[in-house]
């Protein structure tokens, strides 16, 4: 009966640098994605309804990249790599110099936000992340598309284990 009371809207963040290409595009897809239709191909599509958090020139914090890190996917069972947020800017650590610990990349990425990929996009409504990928990102956009209009089959929802849920 009140079922409109429950529902929650996605909370997606991006971390954002205005000098990165990918960046910028996945940012005007989001921004896309809640002022116009979604998909763009069909103009009478309703736009996406979620809340966009735009982090402009600062990494995640230490325990937003724990988190991140579990919503990556994995070939195994453990989190994804640190090195999955570096880039490979000349300036950006590699081998033994890679930083050990997520606080140590999140100081590196302060010092020296050309180390990162950017865009790092997160719905942590759905458990899920996008590190410097456009594709990624839309990706996200693609199943919150399929939630909107109900293309999810009940049980291949995935469930929620974000900050927001």
């Amino acid at each position: 009966m009140f079922s409109a009371f429950t529902r929650s809207i996605p909370q997606i963040s991006i971390f954002h640098h205005p000098s990165s290409p990918p960046s910028v595009k996945a940012l005007n897809l989001l921004r896309a994605a809640i002022t116009g239709p979604y998909p763009p191909s069909k103009p009478d599509a309703p736009p996406l309804e979620f809340n966009l958090d735009i982090v402009e020139s600062a990494p995640p914090t230490a325990d937003q990249l724990r988190s991140i890190l579990t919503y990556l996917p994995s070939a195994s069972a453990s989190p994804a790599p640190l090195s999955t947020f570096l880039s490979s800017h000349p300036s950006a650590p590699s081998g033994v110099e890679e930083p050990k610990t997520v606080d140590a990349v999140t100081k590196l990425a302060s010092s020296n936000p050309s180390a990162l990929k950017w865009p790092i996009v997160v719905d942590w409504y759905s458990g899920k992340a996008s590190i410097g990928d456009v594709e990624g990102v839309k990706g996200i956009l693609e199943e919150l598309r399929m939630k909107r209009d109900g293309d999810v089959k009940e049980g291949e929802e995935s469930k929620s284990k974000g900050w927001f849920s």
